[in-house]
C-alpha cells in the first residue's frame, strides 16, 4: 500500500476514534429517541413559524450567496464525499465476506468503523437542515415543498434507525445515497456562484435512480433474511421503514419530475 492511501485509510478508517466507535443509545451524543424526536420537532416548529407565521426579512444577495456557497462547499467535501469514502473504505475492511454488505448477522452491535460513518452521516442530516433556513432567508418560500420538508425531517429517523437497529443495507443505503448528494450541492454549489449548470434534471434522476436501485439491492437482502439462514438479517424492522420511506420518496420525486421536466419539453413542444 502507497503511503497515500494508507494516510487515506488511517485517518477515514484506522483512527481509534473511528475504529473503536461503539453507538450506545443513551451514552453516544444525540442517540436517546428524546433527542431525535426533538430534532424533528423543532425542525418542523420553526419552518412553520419562519415561513409563514414570523417570516424574518430577506438577506440581501451580497450576503446570502457567500453563506449558501460555503455550506454548500461544506456538505459537498466534507460530508457526502467524505463520508462515501470513509463508508466504502470502512466496509471492506470490516465485512467478513461479500454477503455482509447485504445482510448483517442477526446479533451486529452497531461498532466498527462503518457505523461511524452512518453515525457520522445520522448528525450531517442535522445540518441539512440549515438548507432550509437559507430558503427562508432568501425570501423564496414558495421553494418549501412538502416534498423539501418531508424530505428532511423523515431522513433523520431513518439514519437513526440505521445505527439503533444495526440495520443491514445500511453501507450500500449510505453510499449511494452521499454520492448522489456530492452532485445534488456540487449543482447548488455552482448556482451560488453565479454559474447556472444544465444539468439541474440529472440531480432529480440521479435521486430517481437511487431509490430504484435500494430496491433492487433490497431483493438481495430479503433473499438472505428469509432463505440464507435461520437467524436473517439484523434490523429487519428498521428496513422496513426505509422501504416505506423510499417508497414515498420515489413516488414525490417522480411527480416533481414529471410537473417540472415534463410540462417544459411539452411547452417546447408547442
Amino acid at each position: 500500500m502507497n503511503p497515500i492511501s494508507s494516510t487515506v485509510e488511517y485517518w477515514l478508517v484506522r483512527h481509534p476514534a473511528i475504529h473503536n466507535f461503539r453507538w450506545e443509545q443513551g451514552r453516544t451524543f444525540a442517540s436517546s429517541p428524546l433527542f431525535l424526536a426533538g430534532a424533528v420537532l423543532s425542525y418542523l416548529s420553526l419552518t412553520l413559524l419562519l415561513s409563514r407565521l414570523l417570516p424574518p426579512p430577506a438577506l440581501r444577495p451580497h450576503l446570502l450567496k457567500p453563506i449558501t456557497a460555503l455550506h454548500n462547499l461544506a456538505l459537498t467535501l466534507l460530508s457526502p464525499l467524505a463520508m462515501a469514502v470513509g463508508c466504502a473504505l470502512s466496509a471492506a475492511s470490516q465485512m467478513p465476506d461479500a454477503r455482509w454488505v447485504f445482510c448483517f448477522p442477526a446479533d451486529t452491535r452497531p461498532a466498527g468503523p462503518t457505523f461511524f460513518w452512518a453515525y457520522v452521516f445520522y448528525l450531517s442530516k442535522m445540518l441539512e437542515f440549515v438548507d432550509t433556513l437559507l430558503i427562508i432567508l432568501s425570501g423564496s418560500t414558495q421553494r418549501l415543498t412538502f416534498l423539501h420538508v418531508y424530505h428532511h425531517s423523515t431522513v433523520l429517523v431513518m439514519c437513526y434507525l440505521w445505527l439503533q437497529t444495526a440495520q443491514s443495507l445500511f453501507p450500500v443505503a449510505l453510499v449511494t445515497n452521499a454520492t448522489v448528494h456530492v452532485v445534488m450541492y456540487s449543482y447548488y454549489l455552482l448556482c451560488a456562484v453565479g454559474v447556472r449548470p444544465r444539468w439541474k434534471r440529472l440531480v432529480t434522476n440521479g435521486q430517481i435512480v437511487q431509490f430504484v436501485f435500494s430496491f433492487a439491492v433490497s431483493v438481495v437482502m430479503l433473499w438472505y433474511h428469509f432463505r440464507g439462514s435461520d437467524s436473517g438479517c439484523s434490523g429487519i424492522w428498521g428496513w422496513c421503514f426505509n422501504a416505506v420511506f423510499n417508497a414515498s420518496l420515489l413516488a414525490l420525486f417522480v411527480d416533481f419530475h414529471l410537473k417540472n421536466y415534463a410540462a417544459a419539453g411539452k411547452r417546447k413542444r408547442t
